[in-house]
């Protein structure tokens, strides 16, 4: 597309593209794998606070053992971001669509790496948190940013590829992270800590090769009013995203749970058996791509059901092997989940909706998260045992497909194609 038609579509508020690709409204250059890796590189970081300190909370714990409930403090280190993003995702949004995106993501990147690192030198548990609060703040713009950006980026099928690669990037990520939190821990606790700092080589790539979508449309967004969010369409996918976040969960936090219920000790065995679920994860969101073309009637429902088929047999699963392999169903599904629903959530969004938008349902999925745990908790208290706990899940998951099914969503038309 020569550079006049580029300008052209931006001044009248449209997202200029080339086949399925947008192209930058000042250079008339496409989206490419450039932006693309940023973007996926960057959605990493929000799986870093999740797993990266897990294996160094007891230590944590032991090193601020006088502090006043510290039973309780050491734990919300961990999850603290993760409440956090779901609580202010969809304040992110708003800013996302008001002030800009790439703006938004450069500051973010950088106040990343600072209040990441913070622990390094703080000398309380107390602040400590208070840092990990603030994490969580940078983590829901950084998220919302990424993904907005993607779905500015590319349509149609290179956008659902996309939306698919980004499970990926994270779940290998969260694999990766795991590791290497529970290596630089074995030397120091506050070790771990350092690794926030790669936020500030993501904030330099993203400052050179990410580029701000419709200038002209975002300008004006700043001084009129937005357009509000298609709630009738958006409502339903949102809130079952919400009950997606718990599901996508299920398998993260409970596995190491299952397999010591089950009189697994070795900790390379859990290791092990975790790796293999991540990599049914990384496989399903790869094939997402391919099977988008299914859309939300097929593929939402399918997702669930094979994470429910998934939980429902860890739950009964007695033998290392048939946990394994239940634990791949999961993650197989898990892999199809998200980048479904998302698909689902944005496909009718215009631009100057996509943020909120985005993140509306970035903070259905992190609360879905957090709940996760109490979920379980909860329900093994009340039925007795962590087995029982997860078949209920699992048939809850089951119980998700066919009633998705039974509404069967339609994917709207994606208005950034629909325009040209």
């Amino acid at each position: 597309m020569p550079v006049s038609e580029v300008l052209k579509s931006a001044l009248a508020g449209e997202e200029p593209l080339v086949g399925e690709v947008a192209v930058d409204p000042v250079t008339g250059r496409p989206a490419g794998r450039a932006q693309a890796l940023v973007l996926l590189f960057s959605s990493c970081l929000a799986v870093l606070g999740a797993v990266l300190l897990a294996p160094v909370l007891p230590r944590i714990e032991d090193a601020f053992a006088g502090t006043p409930g510290v039973e309780a403090l050491a734990p919300i280190v961990l999850t603290a971001p993760a409440l956090v993003i779901g609580l202010t995702a969809t304040f992110a949004g708003r800013i996302v669509d008001r002030l800009g995106r790439k703006r938004l993501l450069v500051g973010a990147l950088v106040v990343y790496a600072v209040v990441g690192t913070a622990p390094l030198w703080l000398p309380s548990l107390e602040l400590i948190v208070a840092s990990r609060v603030l994490v969580g703040l940078t983590e829901a713009a950084i998220m919302t940013c990424c993904t907005t950006l993607l779905a500015d980026y590319f349509h149609g099928s290179q956008r659902e590829r996309y939306f698919g690669l980004q499970v990926v990037f994270t779940t290998v990520a969260a694999t990766i992270f795991f590791g290497v939190g529970g290596a630089l821990g074995a030397q120091d606790w506050r070790a771990p800590f350092w690794l926030y700092a790669v936020s500030l080589p993501l904030a330099a790539l993203a400052a050179r090769y990410v580029w701000q979508p419709a200038p002209r449309a975002q300008a004006a967004a700043r001084t009129e009013k937005l357009p509000p969010l298609p709630w009738h369409t958006l409502a339903v996918p949102v809130g079952v995203t919400l009950l997606g976040g718990l599901v996508f969960y299920v398998l993260i936090v409970e596995l190491s749970f299952k397999l010591d219920s089950i009189g697994v000790q070795s900790t390379a065995t859990i290791g092990a058996a975790s790796a293999i679920a991540s990599l049914g994860t990384a496989i399903g969101a790869f094939l997402f791509g391919r099977l988008a073309k299914l859309g939300p009637a097929v593929l939402v429902p399918l997702a669930f059901a094979l994470s429910g088929i998934g939980i429902l047999g860890l739950g009964l699963a007695s033998a290392v092997p048939v946990v394994v392999v239940f634990a791949v169903v999961t993650g197989f599904g898990n892999g199809l989940l998200l980048p479904s629903l998302l698909t689902w959530a944005l496909s009718s969004l215009g631009f100057e909706q996509r943020g909120r938008g985005t993140g509306v349902w970035t903070s259905a999925l992190f609360i879905g998260q957090f709940f996760c745990p109490l979920v379980v908790l909860a329900l093994t208290g009340v039925i007795g045992t962590l087995a029982a706990a997860l078949a209920v899940l699992g048939v809850v998951s089951l119980a998700a497909a066919a009633g998705v099914r039974a509404i069967r969503p339609t994917q709207g038309d994606d208005p950034a194609l629909a325009a040209h």
